[in-house]
């Protein structure tokens, strides 16, 4: 724990020489579990790995995209990994950007909290009642699946497997309130977005289900970077928010917290591929207000702020604009500074 809340990791891409000391260490240092984003590939594959070589820690999938594959596939991806664990895992599903799963991936987009519901719906059906051949045909929107011939070979090793939703605006919190039982924070949250949008939307969505605010496990994403050198530290951060920045859809958020001219600028950039020009046009302002960063004292009292609501929290290194080395030198100072306070 960090100051009462629950501390998560996220956990990178690594050759299982590099994975395995890390994430053993890890769960030697107490924290709650990992998290494995997908930036290209199925987070269930790193994930499985970590659970061959630990015995306590859960492992999300932080976030998997929710619309490039079947919802049957993904219900039956995190049943395996549940049954490998003995019943540690987390899924995670987001919608990502819509150039990107139209685009890169080839699939639907449509309305992303319709379809997100109709996902998160078939998903729990396969993981409750799979095996019992009652199922027959799940009709929806976007996805039909008949499963009129399709059976599990037994039961799920757990019936309901959590199900966590990311957000950036408020009616995707209030649905992560309504039928997911986490909320994956953004990152790009600012600690004046947070205080002033989400706990309020989240609790709508809790109500409008019947559930209590304790039922439910609101874990933030914070980009964090430890370094006494302020200027370094910015510099270091400023690569990978403009990479989250690129995304169209997070137009209407930038201009919200004020830097919507920026926000703009970075699109420009990254529609002729300048990588260069996506960094120089995120000024230093917007990097400090999406960051955490400073001094491990400083980094722990913006923490402390931002994190009021939360439950728990995962503290993550830049991964982009930066070499690994400097990564994973920022990685262990979070682990310093985090998880060596977890008991």
């Amino acid at each position: 724990m960090f100051a009462g809340k629950r501390v998560w990791a996220q956990l990178p891409v690594l050759p299982a020489q590099d994975l395995v000391p890390l994430v053993q260490k890890w769960e030697a240092d107490g924290i709650e579990g990992v998290w494995v984003p997908q930036i290209f590939g199925l987070p269930q594959v790193t994930l499985a790995a970590a659970a061959a070589v630990t015995r306590r820690i859960k492992l999300g999938s932080g976030i998997a995209l929710a619309f490039t594959r079947s919802p049957l596939e993904t219900a039956c991806s995190v049943i395996d990994l549940d049954h490998i664990s003995n019943g540690r895992a987390v899924l995670g599903l987001g919608s990502s950007a819509q150039s990107q799963i139209e685009g890169s991936f080839g699939m639907s987009y449509g309305k992303p909290l319709a379809h997100m519901r109709e996902v998160v719906s078939q998903v729990r059906a396969v993981i409750g009642k799979g095996h019992t051949g009652e199922l027959q045909l799940l009709e929806g929107e976007y996805t039909t699946l008949d499963l009129s011939h399709f059976r599990l070979t037994g039961p799920s090793r757990r019936s309901v497997v959590p199900i966590y939703l990311p957000a950036i605006f408020e009616k995707a919190c209030a649905q992560a309130g309504e039928i997911a039982d986490g909320l994956l924070g953004h990152p790009l949250w600012t600690t004046q977005w947070i205080h002033e949008k989400v706990d309020t939307n989240l609790r709508k969505g809790l109500e409008k289900a019947g559930k209590k605010r304790s039922e439910f496990d609101l874990n933030l994403m914070i980009f964090a970077v430890i370094n006494d050198d302020r200027e370094e530290a910015i510099n270091d951060a400023r690569a990978n928010i403009a990479f989250y920045t690129q995304s169209p859809q997070y137009l209407r958020y930038f201009e919200a917290i004020g830097f919507g001219a920026e926000a703009l600028a970075i699109h420009e950039a990254f529609s002729r591929q300048n990588f260069a020009a996506m960094s120089q046009a995120c000024p230093d302002e917007m990097v400090r207000a999406i960051t955490i960063l400073g001094s491990a004292e400083e980094v722990e009292a913006q923490v402390l702020d931002r994190a009021r609501f939360a439950d728990s929290i995962t503290p993550v290194v830049p991964q982009f604009g930066i070499e690994d080395s400097k990564s994973a030198v920022y990685r262990d100072r979070i682990a310093d500074l985090f998880f060596s306070a977890s008991d």
